[in-house]
């Protein structure tokens, strides 16, 4: 990661754990929010409707944070990610190409990656409240408060 001239009190060794921590939730949030915008657009069936707008929520609230993320990466002095192929390789959560994925199955699925952002926002916030970045440490809070309400959401609509 190239450093910059910002001066923000954190040692190279944080913003190194910072701004890799950081920049791998950063991934993960861009291929949910693929993902989820994926299944919105081809999801079909009785619960059409509801599940249609659902995830259409659920996509955007996930992208908006994706500038916050980045733009936090860049206020401690480092860059974030620069391409599609740096997102597929530091994202943990994965893609799905199969055109005949049904609607349960998206669902599930979406379940299980909001579950997967969940573990990865908390293992960041245990690196953003190691080095007392608290503006991150905060930011990370609701996140975490938003994906697991979005994971209750899913959950419940596969009952």
């Amino acid at each position: 990661m190239a450093e910059s001239e910002v001066q923000d009190g954190f040692s190279p060794v944080e913003v190194f754990k910072l701004s890799n921590s950081l920049n791998c939730l950063l991934a993960d949030c861009y291929a949910l929010y693929i993902k989820t915008k994926n299944f919105h657009w081809h999801m079909s069936g009785p619960h059409f409707r509801d599940w249609h707008l659902m995830l259409d929520d659920q996509a955007t609230q996930i992208y908006d944070i994706t500038d916050d993320i980045a733009e936090r990466v860049r206020k401690i002095g480092c860059t974030t990610i620069r391409s599609i192929g740096q997102i597929a390789r530091l994202a943990k959560i994965k893609d799905c190409d199969d055109a005949g994925i049904e609607p349960k199955a998206m669902l599930l699925e979406l379940l299980a990656d909001n579950r997967t952002l969940i573990t990865r926002l908390r293992s960041c916030h245990a690196v953003t409240e190691s080095v007392g970045d608290y503006a991150s440490t905060a930011l990370i809070e609701v996140w975490i408060d938003e994906a697991e309400r979005r994971a209750w959401f899913l959950f419940e609509a596969t009952r």
